[in-house]
């Protein structure tokens, strides 16, 4: 397989690609919450899980009733109200804002289609990483101009290369749901069932407490002996800390000649591990 799509990344500033990504993550917030409010609940919260449009370069959720949808625009970082027709009937830019605005600005439009803007405010389930922003800070974009597009790559880039990924398992009757990114982690991931009790995630972290840049991850739950298990190709690793996944982190990437390629040999190769270990 070969993503004729992939955007290549010339390089990796982990701290100003770290610092879009942590307002891109909160940003996200805003799609999670009109999800869990107008949305009707599905099991493990798949609600919630966003697609990639890749013609729009923006995370969106799941169709509201009435098949209205919100996007965020990573680039740009604006939010996309979308008609049922797909396009965007209304656009928020992030940049000088703070939450309190784009809960007002999303509230009234909520309220314009007859919803309860008040769900909008609803505790999120879970912690998201230390940020400003959380304490009343306003976004700020304009340094990080680059850095939003960069992510924007990224995520356009993972979403078809693990698209591709779960694909070709789908082929093989393998049962591996559609590419989603879930806003807790903020990660693009497939979870396939080889077994009763035994799965492996595919997916594509921006960054984590972990590693703090982009990787591709292939989990395996139950967690082997790493040790019996083989080599990964030259730009994966092994992690062993809080869970067992074949790691290929973003400098190792950009440092190949060809960036999809070597994602897609990586995925191909880890994936096949992960069956044999198992099933």
């Amino acid at each position: 397989m070969h993503s004729a799509s992939w955007h290549r990344i010339p390089r990796i500033d982990e701290a100003r690609l770290s610092a879009a990504r942590l307002q891109a993550h909160y940003a996200t917030q805003w799609l999670a919450r009109v999800a869990r409010a107008y949305i009707p609940a599905r099991p493990d919260d798949g609600h919630t899980n966003l697609g990639w449009d890749d013609a729009l370069g923006s995370l969106v959720t799941h169709a509201l009733p009435d098949g209205a949808r919100l996007g965020l625009k990573i680039a740009e970082l604006a939010l996309l109200l979308l008609g049922p027709a797909g396009g965007a009937s209304d656009a928020l830019a992030l940049d000088g804002r703070r939450d309190a605005d784009v809960r007002a600005w999303l509230g009234d439009r909520m309220n314009v289609h007859g919803r309860d803007p008040r769900a909008l405010d609803a505790p999120l389930p879970y912690t998201l990483p230390a940020h400003a922003i959380a304490t009343g800070a306003a976004y700020s974009t304009m340094e990080l101009t680059d850095f939003f597009g960069e992510l924007a790559s990224w995520f356009s880039n993972a979403n078809g290369v693990l698209g591709t990924a779960r694909e070709q398992l789908a082929a093989r009757k393998l049962d591996a749901p559609p590419v989603r990114c879930w806003p807790h982690h903020f990660d693009l991931d497939t979870l396939v069932a080889l077994a009763p009790g035994r799965t492996t995630g595919l997916g594509f972290e921006p960054g984590d407490e972990y590693y703090d840049e982009p990787y591709f991850y292939v989990s395996l739950n139950p967690a082997p002996d790493v040790a019996s298990l083989p080599r990964l190709p030259a730009i994966g690793h092994w992690h062993t800390k809080n869970f067992t996944a074949a790691i290929a982190p973003a400098q190792r990437i950009v440092a190949t000649a060809d960036q999809a390629a070597a994602v897609e040999d990586f995925l191909h190769a880890t994936i096949e591990i992960a069956i044999k270990a198992l099933r």
